[in-house]
């Protein structure tokens, strides 16, 4: 189906010049103060949780493989937030919308896919962690060494890096129509194809591709690695034992789900179903909310983050005393 705006073929455009407008919640304007604030608290309350768990486990002497993954997550959640919400909140104080350039809508892309496929990638890094430290864990200080988790670190932001660039480059090869406005508060990539020229759906091939390669395989790698951990659990005696085992897994679990579920029903459909108002909602869950769960979850569900937290307040008591 043709997309609004689409005059004739030869007013369809490439130009690296032209500007896009992101309209955000133009619709919403009795209340576009109340939303302003609650973005804004929604983006300290992020920004504070994140560096405070990456600053704990950085201060750390001793760390284990989860711990390095976690200020991982932590970092990408930083620049996750940092990438969206800025723009969006200034799309709220301009009252028709904001403008962005076709090389900043293209830039804001390429980064909020290449920190969400190093999510997927590092969520499928931190179920290996689970799966040897249950599974194998007379060899889990040797396989999960430093080394491993470091070259796995670089390839998971390599791997979202690649995948990201060449579903950018896709996308802002298309011809656009005449109306540049973007029904959106950031380029999110079905809000930009729906203002491709063509009636092909050729064009929404290599957002499929990026789903299989970011959602699909990283999902099944990780239930494969679930399933490993529940075949090694039916085998330990004591229901003690289970339970604590499963413990260490609950909120890997829940912050999989919560990531994998969004982004599913975000990017695996059709163009036909798109829909600007459900769409700008989901967005406002998984690059406003997910961010703030994520510390949350972890630092009330992981015994080792709760300690290194800990340590760091009282280090801080310490030397307020001094």
């Amino acid at each position: 189906m043709p997309c609004e705006g689409c005059m004739e073929r030869d007013n369809k455009s490439t130009d690296a010049t032209m500007d896009f407008l992101l309209l955000g919640f133009c619709e919403l304007l009795s209340l576009r103060v109340l939303i302003f604030l609650i973005f804004l608290i929604v983006l300290l309350v992020t920004l504070a949780g994140n560096v405070m768990i990456f600053m704990a486990v950085v201060m750390e002497p001793s760390r284990p493989p989860m711990l390095f993954f976690l200020c991982q997550l932590s970092v990408i959640e930083l620049c996750y937030t940092l990438v969206i919400v800025p723009k969006a909140l200034l799309s709220l104080i301009v009252v028709d919308g904001g403008t962005i350039s076709f090389i900043g809508c293209a830039a804001q892309m390429h980064l909020f896919v290449t920190l969400g496929g190093a999510e997927c990638f590092l969520l499928v890094a931190m179920s290996y962690d689970r799966y040897v430290a249950i599974c194998q864990p007379l060899h889990y200080v040797a396989v999960m060494s430093e080394g491993l988790c470091l070259r796995l670190a670089v390839a998971c932001c390599l791997g979202g890096f690649a995948v990201a660039l060449g579903l950018t480059v896709a996308v802002f090869r298309l011809p656009f129509c005449q109306s540049h406005r973007i029904n959106h508060f950031f380029c999110d990539v079905p809000a930009v194809l729906h203002l491709a020229c063509t009636q092909s759906y050729t064009h929404e091939l290599p957002l499929l591709a990026a789903c299989v390669l970011l959602l699909l395989l990283p999902f099944l790698l990780i239930l494969t690695s679930y399933a490993c951990i529940a075949d090694a659990l039916l085998h330990v005696t004591t229901s003690v034992g289970r339970v604590k085992a499963f413990y260490t897994c609950i909120s890997h679990l829940a912050i999989t789900l919560l990531h994998y579920g969004c982004a599913t029903f975000m990017y695996i459909r059709p163009k036909s179903s798109y829909s600007p108002a459900r769409d700008k909602m989901v967005s406002l869950v998984y690059t406003n909310i997910t961010p703030l769960l994520y510390p949350l979850i972890y630092s009330l569900r992981n015994k080792e983050i709760r300690g290194v937290l800990r340590k760091m307040l009282r280090r801080k008591k310490i030397t307020q005393l001094n």
